[in-house]
């Protein structure tokens, strides 16, 4: 079994939830009393909630890196990123380590071709929708035709995550206006969601979206697993 390096903390909350996967998964692979090998740097988000806000993405490659640096002096044998919008800095990150990152939008997009999807509908954080680290290799590699909500949704899509989720905050009202987003994007002819944000999943159900969802939490932990479990 290989060792996952878990780059967590942006936010814990979904760490959490990357760390209880891995580990459920591993078990009711391998049987018995067996867990993940793995390692966990949470870094403290608010240093870096802030420097996002601010765009100042030098500054939050430099705190990612070292963490990513840490895990694979630490013994990790490869790096999952927990979270989408920290995927902007991957391949700086790489760049900067001698263990392969398991791209989340690798995991995801394999997940939605074996579906037979093709059109798919993003939430996200405005980096995450708007920018290329994830939509763009969605589409370049994976052939999918991927759909974001309008401007004044993706604003309010981006603000719960960064004032809500990421604080551990899950309110109704957001989850129904997310709930409305999602069927938006179904009217708008996508015939999958992708949960593009690794907190959005404990806001809204899978089981309670419109569409068949893809949570990349949930798809991003288990492609760890079977990468630590490959021969």
């Amino acid at each position: 079994m290989k060792t996952i390096g878990l780059l967590g903390g942006l936010s814990w909350h979904s760490s959490l939830e990357y760390y209880r996967i891995i580990n459920q998964a591993v078990q009711d692979r391998l049987g018995g009393a067996h867990s993940a090998r793995c390692l966990l740097y949470s870094v403290d988000y608010a240093e870096v909630d802030a420097l996002e806000r601010a765009d100042r993405w030098d500054e939050v490659t430099a705190i990612v890196l070292a963490a990513a640096q840490s895990l694979e002096r630490g013994g990790a044998d490869f790096l999952v990123i927990c979270t989408n919008t920290t995927h902007k800095l991957a391949g700086s990150i790489q760049a900067g380590i001698g263990i392969p990152i398991l791209h989340i939008a690798d995991a995801t997009a394999r997940a939605i071709r074996q579906q037979g999807i093709e059109r798919v509908g993003l939430l996200g954080t405005r980096f995450t929708m708007e920018e290329d680290f994830v939509r763009g290799r969605l589409i370049r590699d994976y052939g999918l035709d991927v759909l974001i909500p309008p401007e004044p949704e993706r604003a309010l899509v981006n603000r719960v995550i960064y004032d809500e989720l990421c604080a551990g905050v899950f309110r109704d009202e957001a989850r129904r206006c997310y709930l409305d987003i999602m069927r938006g994007l179904v009217a708008a002819g996508a015939e999958g969601i992708i949960l593009g944000c690794t907190e959005i999943g404990l806001l809204v159900p899978p089981d309670d979206c419109p569409a068949p969802a893809f949570d990349t939490a949930r798809l991003h932990a288990l492609a760890a697993v079977d990468f630590a479990l490959a021969e």
